[in-house]
């Protein structure tokens, strides 16, 4: 019987923040996700950020951050209140084990208990990225049929997952 890590995710602290650091994407995700250095700093700019590690057992395999408004992924609020997600990523070592989809489950999971207020969750998807587009979909994130153009990268796909 094959035995699934245990995939957990946690506020990011000073020791979090230093083995995140040693994160890393695939050269063609660059485009996408940039360097986690230049992540975490951005923390400090957007008041209300959560910045969240992904761990395997005790070990630092990805990153994401929490927006307190989907405005800030969205360019637009719902009507029911949402959070953002936003710089979702699995190192590069750790890709392609299926990681990413159980972090998707920890943290809507951990957002059902610490985000009670919340009723979804909003992100937004470069439209040539359909790697990333089909694992959000397998988590159950639905594509809202509109794309946001506020972002550097171009079109993107608006997703929104309803929280418990």
């Amino acid at each position: 019987m094959l035995e699934h890590p245990v995939i957990r995710v946690a506020p990011v602290d000073a020791r979090l923040r230093q083995a995140l650091l040693g994160l890393r994407v695939l050269p063609t995700q660059r485009r996408w996700i940039g360097a986690i250095a230049d992540l975490l700093a951005d923390v400090a700019l957007c008041q209300g950020s959560e910045p969240m590690a992904i761990l395997r057992d005790d070990t630092a395999v990805g990153y994401y951050r929490i927006e307190p408004s989907a405005r800030s992924v969205a360019g637009r609020d719902f009507e029911s209140p949402a959070l953002g997600l936003c710089s979702f990523f699995i190192d590069a070592d750790w890709q392609g084990r299926g990681i990413g989809a159980l972090a998707l489950h920890a943290l809507i999971a951990d957002l059902s208990q610490r985000h009670r207020q919340a009723r979804q969750l909003v992100l937004s998807v470069d439209a040539d990225n359909p790697v990333a587009m089909r694992l959000y979909q397998r988590a159950g994130f639905a594509d809202v049929g509109e794309l946001y153009h506020g972002d550097r990268s171009g079109a993107q796909h608006l997703l929104l997952h309803t929280l418990p």
